[in-house]
């Protein structure tokens, strides 16, 4: 049992298209309020080796990713806290802390508890005037499929390459990225925090029409192996890069660094070089 199946226990209980998005939405006037929550444990999440200052900037940035996600700008974060040691709190939340300053957030509240791990719970809401709210749901055959940066250098660093360590321990939200490419007018986008592969599935769960990549344009974390790096790129998890798309006159899009790897298709299905690409990626499993 994986989290995208359990997924649709959820949605058969509040509804599908509350469950589609990385943000929920709430319309107010010409502007929209996205949120969002995660929940980040010492166990799954926080690798030995982590500062307290480090778990606490990257509980704040999947957050932010999240919001970036929706073309979005992040405003506020709550952050709850479970501890099992009292005294990794102050790193923590000056990680946290850090992580909102940079990217324009400021930390509003949240909760602290003893708990049998460290566990840290982040909501964010953000900010974007409706007519550049980007969704996942609004891909067009001929469109472009974009992604900013390199995929996998995060799983790379769990896989033994020391000089990807900063991508998994301290991520970096495109957040600037995200405004940009909703004031652009894309017509589809979500974060890769669990890999490409998984994220054009995600894509396709939201989409009527399908998506088609080919490898060789494919950004690879370097320093690896060529068919370790396309594996990692397109399967790894904890990037927090944006993949969108867009259609063709729109491109390019001043302002981003970003790679077209393929295009948005009739039909409903994802490809690579002409074949099913895999479903796999980071999940959570159950037994």
């Amino acid at each position: 049992m994986d989290d995208r199946t359990l997924l649709k226990t959820v949605m058969d209980i509040v509804g599908r298209d509350h469950c589609l998005d990385d943000c929920a939405i709430i319309p107010f006037g010409d502007q929209v309020m996205v949120l969002t929550t995660d929940m980040l444990h010492a166990s799954t999440d926080f690798l030995g080796g982590m500062t307290d200052w480090q778990i606490g900037w990257m509980s704040a940035a999947v957050t932010l990713s999240d919001i970036a996600g929706m073309g979005a700008k992040p405003q506020y974060l709550l952050l709850a806290v479970g501890l099992d040691h009292w005294q990794q709190l102050a790193g923590v939340m000056q990680g946290a802390q850090n992580c909102c300053k940079k990217n324009g957030a400021t930390i509003i509240g949240g909760d602290i508890d003893r708990h049998c791990e460290l566990t840290v719970v982040s909501t964010g809401l953000g900010i974007v005037e409706k007519k550049y709210l980007v969704r996942r749901k609004g891909a067009k055959p001929d469109d472009l499929i974009c992604v900013t940066g390199t995929c996998g250098q995060a799983q790379a660093f769990l896989e033994g390459y020391s000089q990807h360590k900063l991508a998994l321990f301290e991520p970096q939200p495109r957040v600037e990225e995200g405004q940009i490419l909703g004031r652009a007018g894309v017509s589809a986008m979500m974060d890769v925090s669990d890999g490409i592969a998984l994220s054009l599935y995600d894509l396709l769960e939201a989409n009527e029409c399908g998506f088609a990549i080919e490898s060789s344009k494919i950004p690879r974390p370097t320093g690896i192996p060529e068919l370790q790096a396309k594996e990692l790129a397109l399967f790894g998890g904890g990037d927090y890069e944006l993949i969108f798309t867009c259609a063709k006159e729109k491109h390019p899009i001043m302002g981003i660094q970003y790679t077209v790897i393929g295009k948005v298709i009739t039909n409903h299905q994802v490809l690579i070089d002409g074949e099913i690409l895999e479903k796999r990626g980071y999940q959570h499993q159950w037994k």
